[in-house]
C-alpha cells in the first residue's frame, strides 16, 4: 500500500472542494481553500483522528483503509470514476463495480443533487433498487436501509422474499408495487444484458416467489420514473406522497425523492418528519397512529 501517495492524493482532492459543494456552510473564518480534515471525516463517517492519520500517510498506527472506507471517502470527496479507481489502486484494494452493488460509486451529479434536497426525503439507488446513499429524512420516512450484501441488498428482492419489507406500505397497495417493481426489473435486466448478478437474482426470485414468477412471465416492462405512494409511518400514520426518479445517463443509478403538493396533509406530515427525527418511533400498546386501524398498528410492532 502506497500510504504517502494515498495521503497526498486525498489532500489534493480535499483542497479542491468548496464547502457549498458538499452541503456545508462556508463559515466566517476558513484558512484552507477546500474542506477541513474534520469535515471530510464527518462526510465519510470516520473519526477525525483516523482520517488525519490516513492523509498524513503514516503507517505507524497500522492504518489500513477498508473498501467500505475508501468508497465513503470517494463519495465525500466527489471523486469521478477514474479518481475513485485510482484511490483503490493506491490502497491496493480490488476496484468495486462502478455502477451497481451496495459499494457502487455514486455518480457525482446525483450526489450533488441529493445534497441540495435537505428538506426532502431522497436517496440514490441502483437499477436493482440497492440503496447507495440517503439523507436523514429518507431514513426517517422509510427506515434505515439494512446493510445486506448479495441479492438481499436489493429492495425488490426483499419485497418478494421478506414479508416484513412490505410493512411500510398498505396491504391494498402491494399488488401495484409488485407489478411496478417487476416491470422496472425487466427493463434493468435487458439493459444489463448477460449480467450474472441480475440473472442469479431473477432465477432465485422465480424459485422463491410464485407472485414474482407469474408477474415476470407477463413480460410487462416499464422504467419507473414517477409513482404515487402511501407510506405507513409508525408515528405519523399513512403519508401520501409523490415519488420521482431521475435516472443517470446509463440508467444504472437514479435519484429518488418524495414530495407532496403545498398545503396538502402530506406536505404537513413531511414537515413533522423533520421534527420527529430519529427518535424512538415505537407505538404504545393499545394505540394506533392516525390513519391506521388497531389491527394494522399491531402489524407494525
Amino acid at each position: 500500500m502506497n500510504l504517502p501517495e494515498l495521503g497526498a492524493f486525498l489532500r489534493t482532492r480535499r483542497d479542491r472542494i468548496r464547502p457549498a459543494e458538499a452541503g456545508l456552510p462556508q463559515g466566517p473564518r476558513r484558512r484552507v481553500p477546500g474542506l477541513r480534515r474534520e469535515e471530510v471525516a464527518q462526510l465519510a463517517g470516520l473519526s477525525a483522528d483516523y482520517y488525519t492519520e490516513l492523509e498524513r500517510g503514516s503507517a505507524k498506527n497500522g492504518v489500513q483503509p477498508s473498501a467500505q472506507t475508501l468508497a465513503a471517502l470517494a463519495r465525500a470527496l466527489r471523486l469521478n470514476v477514474d479518481e475513485r479507481d485510482h484511490l483503490f489502486h493506491l490502497a491496493e484494494r480490488p476496484v468495486p463495480p462502478s455502477a451497481h452493488g451496495p459499494s457502487a460509486h455514486v455518480q457525482p451529479a446525483l450526489l450533488g443533487l441529493l445534497d441540495r434536497l435537505s428538506n426532502t426525503p431522497a436517496r440514490v439507488i441502483t437499477d436493482l433498487h440497492e440503496t447507495l446513499v440517503e439523507n436523514d429524512l429518507a431514513r426517517n420516512l422509510l427506515g434505515k436501509s439494512p446493510a445486506h450484501r448479495g441479492p438481499a441488498a436489493s429492495f425488490v428482492y426483499r419485497w418478494f422474499t421478506d414479508p416484513q419489507t412490505r410493512e411500510r406500505y398498505p396491504v391494498e397497495d402491494h399488488p401495484h408495487h409488485s407489478r411496478v417493481f417487476v416491470a422496472d426489473l425487466q427493463a434493468a435486466a435487458a439493459r444489463r444484458g448477460r449480467d450474472a448478478e441480475v440473472t442469479r437474482m431473477i432465477a432465485v426470485l422465480r424459485r422463491r416467489s410464485p407472485e414474482f414468477a407469474a408477474l415476470w412471465d407477463t413480460h410487462d416492462v416499464a422504467v419507473r420514473r414517477k409513482d404515487h405512494k402511501k407510506i405507513v409511518h409508525p408515528t405519523l400514520g399513512v403519508i401520501e406522497l409523490d415519488c420521482y426518479n431521475l435516472l443517470s445517463e446509463d440508467g444504472r443509478q437514479r435519484l429518488l425523492w418524495f414530495t407532496a403538493p403545498p398545503g396538502s396533509r402530506g406536505a404537513e406530515q413531511l414537515e413533522l418528519l423533520s421534527v420527529i427525527g430519529t427518535q424512538d418511533l415505537s407505538v404504545p400498546e393499545g394505540t394506533a397512529p392516525q390513519g391506521l386501524s388497531a389491527a394494522e398498528s399491531g402489524r407494525q410492532r
